[in-house]
């Protein structure tokens, strides 16, 4: 069981968002929706917290109000194996009112902030020879979206 389970604060959208997710994420799964009972802060019958797994990772997601919001303080890191997997979660998460950023940062439509990175680039910019390294860095910073061969043509250039 994970001992440390994040929670999104969103105004009322929660549900949508929870949905949202998991139909982004392959191996993901609400597992409980818990609504708001008489006497609640919020009317009854409402959702308060929907529980969900995103590829084995449990978050939670809260109707608390708009007294909330989103930066990127925080965000979501996802590792992916390939472009074509970064580009369908670049093209999903960025879709109908999200936001992309540099570096391989992104807003979704919802004002979550995620990371997508292909797991080549921390082998990249982890190699002894700090020249390779530094130009892999240079690229990375230029880059909105993270472009794999990219990456390639910097360290392999000489």
């Amino acid at each position: 069981m994970q001992k440390i389970t994040p929670c999104l604060w969103f105004d009322d959208q929660a549900e949508e968002a929870a949905n949202f997710y998991v139909s982004t994420f392959k191996n993901s799964r609400i597992t409980e929706v818990s609504r708001h009972q008489e006497h609640s802060p919020m009317p009854a019958g409402t959702v308060m917290v929907v529980n969900f797994v995103l590829d084995g990772v449990a978050f939670q997601a809260l109707n608390g109000g708009p007294a909330f919001s989103f930066t990127e303080a925080i965000s979501l890191s996802v590792d992916t194996a390939t472009q074509e997997e970064t580009d369908e979660l670049w093209e999903r998460l960025t879709a109908d009112g999200g936001q992309p950023s540099q570096c391989g940062w992104l807003k979704d439509k919802y004002g979550v902030s995620w990371q997508i990175v292909p797991s080549v680039l921390g082998q990249l910019l982890s190699d002894p020879d700090p020249e390779k390294a530094g130009r892999v860095m240079q690229a990375m910073l230029k880059m909105t979206k993270i472009e794999i061969a990219e990456l390639r043509a910097a360290y392999d250039a000489a």
